[in-house]
């Protein structure tokens, strides 16, 4: 069910919720968390919501999205309440602010937020310098962005570096986990040598592999060689040299990949690109500081730049 409030305040809104509540017991109590999406008021919003409400089934949650539109309108707020089969298993409550009001996206979320429930917010594009400081980063436990939406990812990523506070993260960091555990669950196999140096192969734009290159010059302590590679998409391949032989994991689809080391059959893994609603449910399971992502960005002054391989060299199982 959606219910439009055009040119409402958040006052009339919260009456709204709470006239739910009472009289048809649509709104249920039982949320974990709010979730805030920070966004511009076009086609974004609906992408926004839809992996919010995808994610919410997992984490039932509030979801307040601030729509910022034309500013050089007359100031008003539209609102519009969604319920049931149009909010997963969220209530979602969208705020489209024009004008003046267009500025002032953590005054209209005040008033909605739930009670003694921590607060989540994510940018999905066009995410502040520094979002802590920003007015509706300073009100949550935890600030969500994603460097691979902006225009300049690896500008973004280095803005990221500068501005980290407890708290932060960026779904760059979470497409990473499905790499992180197959280059792990590797080295836990023999011959158990140490690993001497590595080359991680991405996009030049993927700010996925500048992290997957820090992490591991952050935590096995090796030089790590970042080159670009023109074919994509994200991170196409992870190479450990080690004195018994390579592990070697290649992927030039974004699909699947193979995983190639010593005394082993090359096996094909998948790794599929994640989606976003499945990087925000990972997000959204913690609400703690992410000290390895910390780490990881501070490693990023370590990696070593290469200059762009041909697309060929890079072939599966190689």
């Amino acid at each position: 069910m959606i219910i439009d409030l055009p040119s409402t305040t958040t006052s009339q809104v919260n009456k709204k919720l709470v006239e739910l509540r009472e009289t048809g017991g649509a709104v249920a109590l039982g949320r974990v968390l709010t979730l805030v999406i920070v966004t511009g008021d076009g086609t974004e919003v609906e992408k926004a919501i839809q992996a919010a409400n995808d994610a919410s089934r997992e984490h039932p949650c509030r979801v307040i999205v601030v729509a910022s539109g034309a500013r050089q309108a007359a100031p008003r707020l539209d609102a519009q309440i969604r319920i049931g089969g149009d909010a997963g298993a969220s209530e979602v409550v969208v705020l489209r602010l024009y004008g003046p009001l267009a500025d002032e996206g953590a005054g209209s979320v005040v008033p909605l937020l739930l009670p003694d429930a921590p607060v989540v917010a994510w940018w999905p594009t066009d995410a502040p310098e520094s979002p802590a400081k920003d007015p509706i980063g300073a009100l949550s436990h935890r600030r969500i962005t994603d460097a691979a939406a902006e225009a300049d990812p690896i500008a973004a990523l280095q803005k990221r570096v500068r501005s980290y506070v407890d708290g932060d993260t960026d779904l760059a960091w979470t497409r990473l986990t499905s790499w992180r555990a197959m280059l792990a669950a590797a080295l836990d196999l023999p011959p158990h040598d140490a690993v001497t140096a590595a080359t991680v192969t991405g996009a030049a734009d993927s700010p996925s592999t500048d992290l997957l290159a820090a992490w591991l010059a952050s935590y096995l302590d090796i030089p790590v060689r970042r080159v670009k590679h023109p074919r994509g998409p994200g991170i196409v391949s992870a190479v450990l040299e080690r004195p018994s032989g390579n592990v070697e994991i290649v992927r030039p689809d974004g699909k699947v990949g193979s995983l190639t080391q010593p005394g082993q059959p090359v096996r094909r893994v998948s790794l599929q690109r994640r989606e976003v609603r499945d990087c925000l449910s990972e997000e959204l399971r913690r609400l703690d500081p992410d000290e390895i992502y910390e780490a990881t960005l501070k490693g990023l002054d370590n990696i070593v730049r290469a200059e762009e391989e041909p697309a060929e060299s890079v072939e599966v199982g190689s």
